[in-house]
């Protein structure tokens, strides 16, 4: 019964996390509707999304002692030290890369700027460098927990998050317009189109 409960829990929470993850991103759709305001309020939804992220990792921990009683061994056949080092190899990029995302998008990875510009540092390279860093972390806590099932499951936030990308980005264009559009010709989505630094992004 608890299994049950706490694999219930984990797809609201991960429904409801998306959900308001991608309105957090959509200010300049929600701006036409209720004005400037929508920028705070989109950040009390990015606050409101990862409550929910957290509620999924605590889910995952409850998952460890409670698994549900499907036909996949509760333990990798190797040995636990193994899942740990790969968990680590996957952790320390991911961690990285939204450590940059962090620096380089300041104010705005938390709360939409009205005034910001398109970014620099990382951003000219990828576009999405939080996303890309946050997304591997479900399968390295997944690993840390030593689950097959839960490595399964962390499969399901692969086209969740992409669609959280393109979300953002439809409302990037109706901020930025043009701008936007020869910015995204020049970066790539989640890995670089090109080594070359391009500045004129700023």
């Amino acid at each position: 019964m608890v299994a049950w409960l706490n694999f219930l829990v984990l797809l609201l929470s991960s429904f409801l996390a998306v959900y308001y993850y991608v309105k957090s991103v959509s200010p300049a759709r929600l701006e036409e509707q209720i004005g400037e305001i929508s920028y705070r309020r989109c950040g009390r939804y990015r606050i409101v999304s990862c409550l929910f992220m957290i509620v999924i990792v605590v889910n995952y921990i409850l998952y460890y002692f409670f698994p549900l009683p499907v036909r996949l061994p509760r333990h990798f056949p190797w040995c636990r030290y193994i899942s740990f080092a790969i968990a680590a190899i996957i952790a320390v990029p991911s961690g990285y890369l939204i450590w940059c995302g962090i620096r380089d998008g300041g104010k705005e990875s938390m709360t939409p700027q009205k005034d910001r510009g398109l970014h620099g540092g990382i951003y000219l390279y990828i576009r999405h460098p939080q996303a890309l860093g946050e997304l591997p972390l479900w399968f390295a806590i997944a690993l840390l927990l030593d689950c097959p099932f839960l490595v399964l499951w962390s499969l399901v936030y692969i086209p969740l998050w992409v669609y959280i990308c393109v979300a953002e980005e439809k409302d990037l264009l109706i901020r930025y317009g043009r701008a936007y559009e020869d910015y995204r010709k020049r970066t790539g989505f989640w890995f670089p189109r090109s080594l070359r630094k391009d500045r004129s992004c700023h």
